[in-house]
């Protein structure tokens, strides 16, 4: 069989060239059709302003599905799953085109890496070529990427709880922000759960940004009994978890206007707050919709970088609630005044210091 030639994207001022057009990424589904790798590069070059608004300048990681989605596929996490199908890519491909910019950043670890750092609508166009689907940008811009310049609110579904549980939480913590003077601007994840992201001066590092999301989290726990803050899965219950730790370095939520790989081709779209409340099912919100919402209605997200917050009123909720510290992820180094790193319900009192140091017996 004859290969089929590679195709030309109209990306802002550029062409870009896009290899095996018609591999299908997703298959047809009983509501979409088949989506091939072409469809995903137009898609994106169709919702520039509203996918530029939220790469723009950012560090960004790359989620490559390169094989397509199918049912039971698995995304590397990390250095042990090395048969998965997908993974990200944190560094610059081989091969990028010269109108490709990159930023230096630095992991938790201490290692460095050259980063994509997306300038135009050709950059997102030509990682679809290389079978991105999902873009994971860094809270910061190239010009300080030290001080993140947006706080992320995660709302995460746990089993037994849905999108409308997510939903309707959500509405509480737009409340709860109104209180603190605060505009959060919400988006579907693309799956079951709820993005808020709220714009905020650079001038904090990001332990501070995680702490302001801790002190969110926890006075949003305290105002309704379905939210939950437990990092150990088996204390969240069927809650809706606020994922603090998305706001730590190297921790990234999928874009706005990103593809997720979930079958139908969803799309991690932002709504207005009425618009949220009136959407049961986020999978209507996907390659071949959303697009048309854009046409007609704009970006939900224009006024976005119209103002920056002061972060201090949810640092003045952290402090209230005695600067409680929670646990990081366990790639981190173990950081200051952190809980032990053990499933509660496996954790030996006695073995453990006041500052969550393991200091004998069997683990």
């Amino acid at each position: 069989m004859a290969k089929t030639p590679a195709a030309m994207v109209v990306a802002g001022d550029r062409e870009v060239r896009v290899s095996s057009p018609d591999r299908v990424i997703y298959e047809a589904t009983d509501r979409t059709p088949e989506v091939t790798k072409l469809m995903v590069a137009e898609y994106f070059a169709s919702v520039e302003d509203g996918l530029m608004r939220a790469l723009l300048n950012r560090p960004t990681a790359l989620e490559r599905w390169t094989s397509g989605v199918r049912e039971g596929m698995k995304l590397a996490t990390g250095p042990m799953d090395r048969d998965a199908d997908a993974f990200y890519q944190k560094r610059v491909p081989k091969g990028a085109p010269d109108y490709l910019e990159s930023v230096e950043i630095t992991f938790p670890s201490g290692r460095t890496a050259e980063e994509i750092c997306p300038t135009e609508i050709a950059v997102p166009v030509w990682c679809a070529h290389m079978g991105a689907i999902t873009f994971h940008p860094w809270p910061v811009r190239r010009y300080d990427v030290d001080r993140p310049d947006e706080l992320r609110i995660d709302l995460d579904p746990q089993p037994g709880t849905s999108f409308v549980d997510a939903v309707r939480v959500a509405g509480v913590a737009r409340e709860l922000l109104g209180d603190l003077g605060i505009t959060g601007f919400v988006k579907t994840s693309g799956n079951r759960g709820v993005h808020i992201f709220v714009r905020i001066r650079p001038e904090w590092e990001f332990v501070d940004v995680r702490h302001a999301a801790i002190g969110f989290g926890r006075e949003l726990q305290r105002r309704d009994d379905q939210v939950t803050t437990a990092w150990w899965k088996e204390e969240r219950g069927e809650r809706i978890f606020v994922d603090y730790n998305q706001n730590c370095r190297d921790r990234t939520i999928a874009s706005a206007y990103s593809l997720r790989p979930v079958l139908g081709a969803p799309v991690s779209t932002p709504l207005s707050w009425e618009d949220l409340a009136e959407v049961t099912d986020p999978r209507e919100l996907n390659l071949f919709t959303v697009p048309e919402r854009l046409a007609d209605a704009g970006d939900a997200w224009a006024a976005i970088d119209d103002v920056s917050h002061d972060l201090e009123p949810l640092l003045d909720l952290w402090r209230e609630q005695g600067e409680v510290e929670l646990n990081y992820p366990p790639d981190y180094p173990k950081m200051p005044g952190e809980p032990p790193r053990v499933q509660p319900s496996k954790k030996v009192a006695e073995h453990w210091d006041e500052h969550g140091n393991w200091i004998g017996g069997e683990r």
